[in-house]
């Protein structure tokens, strides 16, 4: 991993690329701020493609009375 400042990322566009390529992301600042980041194509497609916790639990094999009964409710949680 490496942190370049945008105007630094332009001007060598080309090789951040290629280290994305190889495995190595880039983050891009500006103005000190992270702003972005710079992967493989390969390992955007890897975590674009991870199924949230709630799809997750969609598919898993749960029958009814497999979980536990909530306590309260969500009204009891307000203060």
């Amino acid at each position: 991993m490496q942190e370049l400042q945008l105007r630094e990322a332009k001007a060598t566009l080309s090789a951040v690329i290629d280290q994305a390529c190889e495995g190595n992301f880039s983050i891009i600042t500006r103005h000190g701020r992270r702003e972005a980041v710079v992967l493989s194509f390969e390992e955007w497609e890897r975590l674009s493609n991870v199924p949230s916790f709630g799809r997750l639990l969609m598919t898993g094999p749960i029958e009814p009375g497999d979980l536990p009964e909530r306590e309260g409710g969500w009204r009891e949680m307000q203060v």
